[in-house]
């Protein structure tokens, strides 16, 4: 009987457990977890409801949600991707769902859903699952692998490292050649004191334009005003894919932000029509785009130097063309950087060139395996960093249950 060990007990972890014994009951297979509990990130993700994955049916397109790993991953995808993720659940008795935004979760509307199918199925297929067992060292013994741990040694024939973003499992990974890349922090909301912003915390826009001046990066979505500055789909996009630009920058830069996504000229030409059409009303009390709220209307109108009482009669086509630009390319001043939620994602780790994606074995090692996030891949929010988890845990177990 082949001994498998599988080093971390999360989302990537389980899946590879699960689908090497599935496919070849004769592995014996243990999970080395550092924690007290196992699958916390899967519990607590998408507000403790687990967001799987991403209805995103195309790998090519799939591809595109992911900053680091967008090339290595269009293989893999072609062979197991959102539709297979959609059809193991529902197969273990935990169909998922679509929401608006393309999110996918459980039915049952709780990461329990996702926690029971992989907890109860490791059960019936006697895998072994070892909680506070961090590794301290791994090594190769003739054919074998070792791994080391405070309370005992384990020998293996396959590997595999699962143990997501951690500093420690990196080391590890560095006594074995590997290269990791240094890890900055990615999916970040942007920390802005500013008084255009003050008081409208959780005002959203539907669709703004958000630049980082000095760079190519931009974005366009959804935004949201928080207490410390601006997160929302556009911002934590820009977060992810600046993640190395933006550390370079120790989070100190410049964002442009188009509130309307329209050009200067159409909003100044809306303006001035307002102007013609609405002489004696006064500009502050409502806002003419249904886009914006009164309350961040107001913020801008004053910001652009229009006085509370003004009509729009009254102002000049200079406080036009600054409150246009207001609307279409005000600039804040971001200084330092929030985590988003729960999300603590990461950009780094062991270097894509050093794996064979068709099996995520190492190109150094044979019968050494990497899943999950402690390679340099990661992904916007939205279901995409676990779909990785899926598609590479899958992949590896396939490999590993092939061989034996």
């Amino acid at each position: 009987m082949k001994r498998v060990v599988i080093v971390g007990g999360g989302a990537a972890g389980f899946f590879t457990a699960i689908n090497a014994k599935e496919k070849n009951s004769n592995l014996d297979i243990t999970i080395l977890e550092k924690g007290k509990d196992v699958l916390q990130k899967v519990k607590i993700s998408g507000g403790g409801r687990c967001n799987v994955t991403h209805a995103c049916f195309t790998p090519k397109e799939l591809c595109e949600f992911y900053p680091r790993g967008k090339k290595e991953l269009l293989g893999p995808f072609h062979q197991f991707m959102t539709g297979d993720t959609f059809e193991w659940f529902e197969n273990r008795g935990v169909p998922l769902k679509i929401e608006d935004d393309n999110r996918v979760f459980p039915e049952a509307n709780t990461s329990q859903a996702i926690l029971n199918c992989f907890q109860n199925t490791v059960n019936k297929l006697g895998i072994k699952v070892l909680t506070s067992c961090g590794v301290n060292a791994v090594y190769q013994q003739e054919n074998n692998w070792v791994i080391n741990t405070k309370e005992q040694n384990f020998t293996a024939d396959y590997l595999v490292m699962a143990a997501g973003s951690s500093k420690k499992v990196w080391d590890l990974c560095q006594t074995l050649n590997h290269k990791v890349i240094t890890p900055v922090p990615s999916l970040f909301t942007f920390n802005i004191k500013d008084e255009r912003l003050s008081d409208l915390m959780g005002v959203s826009i539907p669709n703004a334009e958000v630049k980082i001046l000095g760079t190519k990066l931009v974005s366009f979505g959804p935004l949201l005003i928080t207490h410390w500055g601006m997160s929302g789909p556009a911002v934590l996009k820009l977060s992810a894919f600046g993640a190395r630009i933006l550390a370079e920058k120790n989070y100190q830069y410049q964002v442009e932000v188009n509130w309307l996504n329209r050009s200067f000229e159409s909003v100044f030409e809306n303006l001035l029509q307002l102007k013609k059409n609405n002489p004696k009303k006064t500009i502050i009390l409502k806002s003419p785009f249904e886009e914006i709220s009164k309350r961040l209307w107001e913020k801008l109108v004053l910001y652009a130097g229009i006085k509370s009482e003004q009509n729009w009669a009254d102002i000049s086509n200079k406080q036009i063309q600054e409150l246009t630009s207001q609307l279409t390319k005000g600039v804040y001043n971001a200084n330092g950087r929030t985590t988003f939620k729960d999300e603590f994602v990461t950009a780094g780790g062991v270097d894509l060139k050093e794996i064979n994606f068709k099996r995520f074995e190492s190109k150094l090692h044979k019968n050494l395996f990497f899943v999950g996030e402690i390679l340099n891949i990661d992904a916007v929010t939205g279901g995409f960093n676990f779909q990785n988890a899926w598609t590479g845990g899958y992949i590896c177990a396939t490999a590993i249950a092939e061989v034996s």
